[in-house]
């Protein structure tokens, strides 16, 4: 994702990162980017599009 089309500034990113560790006892397995799918998240909640309609830079 371009960094002009991210939802969440890196100061936002910096408080919310430790807050989402990903699933314990499946490292590497979740959580592998948990900006960009939080950023597809609050883009799917912004614009009221289901997840089929998530543009690709924005992941699966």
């Amino acid at each position: 994702m371009k960094e002009s089309q991210k939802l969440l500034s890196d100061e936002q990113w910096k408080k919310l990162s430790p807050l989402l560790l990903g699933k314990p006892g499946d490292p590497g397995a979740t959580a592998q980017d948990n900006r960009l799918f939080l950023e597809a998240v609050l883009w799917i909640v912004r614009t009221g599009s289901p997840w089929r309609d998530l543009p690709s830079e924005l992941g699966n």
